[in-house]
């Protein structure tokens, strides 16, 4: 998941938004492997050598996603702006019966 989430920050970087939705399904479905699939896997008692390390990518991947968000929120603030103005013109338009445009 650490090496997906540093290739999700890359694709964010690089304003690669179809490439970071796809790894996004990547993370979901390996999540969900380990939560539902593996479950045992979780629950293993951890040497402290292990447990430093797993703690080491919890806050690498925590890490990535808040640079990630950096990036994102501009764009989806962008795209909201671009989707609401499309929605008021089709509203202004219907209210002076101008029909679509």
């Amino acid at each position: 998941m650490s090496d997906l989430s540093g290739q999700m920050l890359e694709a964010a970087r690089a304003n690669d938004w179809d490439g970071l939705c796809a790894l996004e399904h990547e993370v979901a479905s390996l999540r969900d492997h380990l939560v539902h699939e593996d479950p045992p896997a979780l629950a293993v008692a951890l040497d402290e050598s292990t447990r430093q390390r797993k703690l080491a990518l919890i806050r690498k991947i925590l890490a990535d996603d808040r640079e990630i968000r950096a990036y994102a929120m501009p764009w989806m603030e962008d795209v909201k702006h671009l989707l609401s103005g499309g929605a008021r013109k089709r509203a202004i338009n219907q209210a002076y019966g101008m029909g679509p445009r």
